[in-house]
């Protein structure tokens, strides 16, 4: 079994995917600075497991952090989770997104060359596909100018990528552009944890059920959809965690730089998650519909074919699933790790 490196490992997907590296028998090596993370999701994910992993914090832009965990583990492989993340933010601090997500990556990829590790997975994101695009999204599309700063890091990224993989071919990359993930695992022990106000719909439906908020927001409801609420591809964050064990698995035995989709390819509005969430899980969601939010686009969803035929990957779970696996997060975490 491989040693692999997980950047980003403390945070949501991070230590999903750890759960599901270290029951598939991999080893873990976690570097995370814990910016909007805690160690505790690496404390159960251990628990969780019955199995041991090495953390270590610090900071991707730090050479002296990369090269220490270079020289002390011999790396197969690493996954690359760790950036920053929240699309409004990214508008209104757009250097710190450029130098934590690009500069970061690239003196990761730099350090990887210096240990000659080359099997490398990229965390990337629907968002770059651009706005022109029609759904369902597919690889073979021509990638378009993201409508935000996050989703413009994670294009360059991917751009960088393919040149690098062109130029050296010791390189073997895996670009996966991810939906929405929601979810948590079903033991109710790890989940989404985010620091302040959230930014995705899913931890704000489930602090609303617990009580830290008053009111869900949706923002629109005259959007040209089924009920005129924003359709989204929202996927359980372990089908999402599967998706990087059989991506990694893929890399390990082919060379080159592959994109691959990570949805279930069937829309969802916000409306839908509220009314469901209430229903599977016998609790009120409040809520008010509010203008419309910039860059938001009515609707898009995945073809994940691809990933069907060339990962033997495809989505376990459903929208109930997703929902119920929420609830029962939050419900025993009411203020997440803290």
């Amino acid at each position: 079994m491989a040693k692999i490196l997980v950047t980003g490992g403390a945070g949501y997907i991070g230590s999903h995917t750890c759960v599901e590296l270290l029951n598939a028998g991999h080893q873990v090596v976690v570097l995370d600075n814990l910016s909007n993370s805690s160690e505790e999701s690496l404390n159960r994910v251990q628990a969780l497991t019955g199995k041991t992993l090495d953390f270590i914090q610090g900071d991707i832009r730090r050479t002296e952090d990369l090269d220490q965990v270079f020289n002390t583990h011999q790396i197969d492989a690493v996954i690359h989770f760790a950036g920053l993340k929240a699309v409004g933010e990214s508008q209104k601090i757009p250097l710190a997104y450029f130098d934590n997500n690009i500069n970061g990556s690239i003196a990761l990829i730099q350090a990887m060359q210096r240990a000659k590790v080359f099997n490398f997975i990229f965390s990337s994101s629907a968002t770059v596909y651009g706005e022109s695009n029609p759904s369902p999204y597919q690889e073979k599309m021509p990638l378009g100018m993201p409508n935000n700063n996050y989703g413009y890091t994670k294009l360059v990224i991917e751009q960088m990528l393919e040149k690098i993989a062109i130029a050296d071919p010791q390189w073997s990359i895996a670009l996966l552009r991810y939906f929405n993930p929601v979810g948590a695992h079903q033991s109710g022990r790890i989940g989404e944890d985010p620091q302040g106000i959230p930014n995705n719909l899913m931890p704000f439906v489930t602090q609303v059920a617990v009580g830290r908020r008053d009111k869900l927001s949706i923002f629109g409801c005259d959007y040209e959809t089924q009920d005129g609420t924003c359709e989204r591809d929202f996927i359980h964050v372990v089908d999402l965690a599967q998706a990087h064990l059989c991506a990694l698995t893929n890399r390990l035995e082919s060379k080159g730089c592959r994109a691959w989709n990570i949805g279930t390819g069937k829309p969802i509005s916000v409306l839908e998650i509220k009314n469901t969430f209430e229903k599977v899980n016998q609790i009120a969601i409040p809520f008010e519909f509010a203008e419309r939010r910039t860059g938001d686009l009515p609707s898009f969803y995945a073809d994940s074919t691809r990933a069907q035929q060339e990962l033997g990957w495809s989505a376990q779970y459903d929208l109930e699933d997703m929902l119920i696996d929420s609830w029962n997060w939050q419900k025993q975490n009411p203020k997440g790790y803290h």
